[in-house]
């Protein structure tokens, strides 16, 4: 196959891209240039697609005797990725812009060039794994190393996008063999740490980042009851199961720490409360998508069993849910998530993917998460 190999600059897409070659595929290695800044540099392990990570992809080409480009991606990504997070954050909501880096660069507008301009196929070194069923149909499932397993970032691919999508890393057992596979291959980046934190905030600091982009208005914080507890610089600054930085003025009954339930940016306020009223036994999606085809009880409306996962690392939580028919004669549903097991901190923005066993079967952003026993007081 004609194969786009999608070149980070470290050592995960270096060796999907050199078992490609192996394999016998026409392999082209491309870097997405997403940031037009010339100085921007990495800072330890924070921070990925810089000018580092550009010449680390071009000589990772080099060795495995591939041609190397740079697409330009920087006006979408800053459309796409970076300001649905300043959006979303303003709406009072946590947005995952790995999601939606997958979801609108790396799998719609990198694939969509590639497919035009020939190709068969994408290329990355995320940790999942492709299968086809019996009726040829592709399904994506976690990879084999469930540490390494980087499936949630990819519940967003649609069916479509699946059969152009070629994981070579899938059934790698460790991490440590990759670096060891790259040693041996003579890459560069065999020793390279791997990239962590949101890459266009690489010193970390995401609440002095927004403050520089969103209007920050002092405000109430309240309790659980709506007694007003302390006041904040601005709404948008705090994420849902925050605790540090809150300066309460008046403190709980109980004199335990209070955590952050609920942000209501149309008020401009900050609701805190018990650790236990972050437990969170049902969630509301939108924005709905399947991996592959969807399950029969999609169609029907009918409830399934599934696993819930709410965080990119975190764990799965047996789970029953369906998809709701809207109440407004619109086309989008919403789906619906009970959780056998609650989870602690669910925020609006976030995103859940669902699985059985180790299919991925698809993902919604939450729009709303529920508490029962907080409904109860």
């Amino acid at each position: 196959m004609r194969v786009l190999a999608a070149m980070s600059g470290g050592v995960d897409s270096a060796v999907a891209a050199a078992r490609a070659v192996e394999a016998g595929h026409d392999v082209v290695g491309v870097h997405l240039a997403l940031s037009r800044m010339p100085g921007t540099l990495r800072t330890g392990s924070r921070g990925c697609c810089t000018i580092e990570d550009s010449r680390d992809a071009w000589r990772a080409c080099d060795v495995l005797g591939i041609p190397y480009y740079v697409w330009d991606f920087s006006e979408r990504f800053k459309e796409d990725v970076v300001q649905d997070f300043i959006d979303e954050y303003a709406a009072g909501r946590t947005p995952n812009p790995c999601m939606r880096c997958n979801e609108r660069i790396k799998f719609a507008a990198l694939l969509e060039k590639a497919i035009a301009l020939g190709f068969d196929a994408v290329c990355t070194g995320h940790y999942a794994k492709v299968v086809e069923d019996a009726d040829g149909n592709r399904e994506l499932h976690r990879a084999a190393d469930w540490a390494k397993d980087q499936s949630y970032v990819l519940g967003v691919l649609t069916h479509e996008q699946l059969k152009h999508s070629m994981f070579p890393l899938a059934d790698t057992p460790s991490k440590a063999e990759v670096r060891a596979e790259a040693e041996r291959r003579g890459l560069s980046v065999a020793n390279k740490p791997d990239s962590h934190d949101i890459c266009f905030i690489p010193d970390g600091d995401t609440a002095g980042w927004l403050a520089e982009k969103i209007d920050m208005a002092t405000g109430d914080i309240v309790d659980e009851t709506g007694a007003k507890v302390g006041e904040h610089p601005g709404a948008n600054a705090f994420t849902v199961g925050q605790r540090r930085g809150l300066k309460l003025g008046t403190p709980a009954a109980d004199g335990k720490p209070r955590f952050v339930l609920e942000i209501r940016p149309k008020e401009n306020k900050v609701v805190v409360g018990p650790e236990a009223l972050l437990a969170i036994d049902e969630i509301r999606g939108i924005k709905v998508s399947w991996a592959g085809l969807p399950i029969a009880e999609v169609e029907t409306g009918a409830e399934f069993d599934c696993y819930a996962q709410v965080r990119a690392h975190g764990d799965p939580v047996p789970a029953t849910a369906r998809m709701e028919a809207p109440s407004d004669g619109s086309a989008a549903g919403q789906l619906v998530v009970r959780l056998e097991a609650p989870l602690r901190g669910v925020a609006p923005g976030q995103t859940v993917v669902l699985y059985q066993g180790s299919r991925v079967l698809g993902q919604a952003t939450i729009d709303a998460a529920r508490s029962l026993q907080r409904a109860a007081l």
